[in-house]
């Protein structure tokens, strides 16, 4: 954590600022705290592995205690919740030093079938509509001239897309230590794991979105919370903190929200999109139905923010996507230019199987379940059964290596650009 989030931090429970304690839990070198406690005039919390845990539970008391003991290892243990098997797998990973990947960790910390979300996150329709929406806003530089906070982000996926937005924009480019783009999340292993390898360059916050958001007032220039909102209880305390963390001149952007009309997966706690509207009504909100944004970003590479509907209008569609802002020059029709640059590395989407035949490479769409199937299945709008290219896709790809393929197969997600070490 750098120093200067000190800034944004307010305590989430009588909202005054925080400081840095000085006993034996501080480690600090330069402007960066890598181990710490904060505290303010209620409670103190702990900074682990670089990451301020704003929650007040046993198990947060707990490592800090240890961190006081200067037991870190043992402080950054129960935060990731390893149990003794589970600990040891993780001091193998750790050893292995860069040799490790984002999908070995993600093997150990994740106890479910959300690692499998996360895995494949860059490949399901949910993540290409988001990113397109959020590559059309970014053009906009004023919602990503300030910083931007991507809440409940898990492993930080959509975190990545903003990082690389605020580089183009000319903020500090993604691997510098800032505070400019935020990734919160309840669960401290996703956050590891997005500081470590999806997005290094953006500064995590554990915190829970079901209580006051321990961030000051007029924070953010975009708030940005996608897939999430149907599993939040508080959702009015907490369409509030948003409102009030982007201000009278920011964004709130809500990517697939569940629909209570409509049937999804894994459906949470679903209100109707009348209700959402309702929640945000002082920022303005405008709803648009999902199916239209996506056919636009696969077909036309736009993203239209002329035709929003009304709740009526998207009738018992499964999800429909919530922006809200002041500013109507937010609301226009945008192009998606062809992939710019790589902020990671080039590498064959991990649903393919990838067979070499001579000089080619035959790629074959394999789903790593039938669940996974039937959720996401829908990818295949733009990823091929099988598909062929003329390039040895085993190793390491660089962009000449695809030649004039190279723009279709990055819009289509068959080649994507990965963080280093994804595995």
């Amino acid at each position: 954590m750098h120093e200067t989030v000190l800034d944004l931090l307010r305590c989430p429970f009588c909202g005054t600022r925080l400081s840095l304690v000085d006993n034996e839990a501080l480690v600090r070198t330069g402007g960066c705290i890598e181990s710490g406690v904060l505290g303010c005039e209620c409670c103190a919390f702990p900074i682990v592995a670089g990451i301020p845990v704003m929650i007040a539970d046993d198990a947060t008391r707990d490592a800090m205690h240890a961190l006081e003991a200067g037991r870190h290892e043992e402080a950054l243990f129960m935060l990731l919740g390893l149990d003794a098997p589970r600990a040891g797998a993780f001091r193998a990973f750790l050893a292995r030093g860069t040799d490790g990947t984002y999908r070995d960790a993600l093997a150990i910390l994740s106890r479910d079938a959300e690692g499998e979300y996360f895995a494949y996150r860059f490949s399901d329709p949910t993540y290409a509509m988001a990113e397109g929406l959020l590559h059309a806003i970014g053009q906009q530089q004023w919602t990503v001239a300030g910083r931007c906070l991507d809440l409940c982000g898990g492993s930080g996926h959509l975190t990545r897309v903003l990082t690389g937005l605020q580089s183009r924009a000319g903020a500090p480019v993604p691997g510098t230590v800032s505070p400019r783009v935020v990734l919160a999340d309840l669960f401290f292993w996703k956050l590891w794991l997005a500081a470590r390898f999806t997005s290094p360059g953006c500064t995590p916050v554990c915190c829970d979105a079901n209580q006051p958001l321990p961030f000051a007032h007029n924070t953010f220039s975009l708030v940005v919370l996608s897939d999430a909102f149907p599993y939040i209880w508080h959702k009015r305390l907490l369409a509030d903190e948003m409102m009030r963390l982007a201000g009278p001149d920011g964004v709130v952007v809500m990517p697939h929200l569940h629909s209570a009309l409509g049937e999804n997966a894994s459906a949470g706690n679903p209100l109707t999109p009348a209700a959402h509207r309702d929640l945000f009504s002082s920022l303005q909100p405008r709803l648009f139905s999902d199916d239209r944004l996506l056919a636009g970003i696969l077909e036309r590479h736009v993203v239209d923010l002329t035709h929003d509907v009304s709740p009526a209008e998207l009738g018992t569609g499964p999800s429909f996507t919530l922006v809200a802002s002041r500013r109507g020059d937010l609301f226009r029709q945008y192009e998606l230019p062809p992939a710019q640059g790589v902020l990671g590395e080039l590498r064959v989407n991990p649903l393919y199987r990838v067979d070499r035949q001579g000089g080619s490479s035959i790629l074959t769409l394999a789903f790593p379940t039938a669940e996974y199937e039937e959720e996401f299945g829908a990818c295949r709008q733009y990823l091929p059964e099988t598909v062929t290219v003329d390039a040895d896709l085993s190793g390491a790809i660089v962009p000449e290596m695809l030649g004039s393929a190279y723009d279709d197969l990055r819009r289509r997600r068959i080649v994507i650009d990965a963080p280093l070490r994804y595995g």
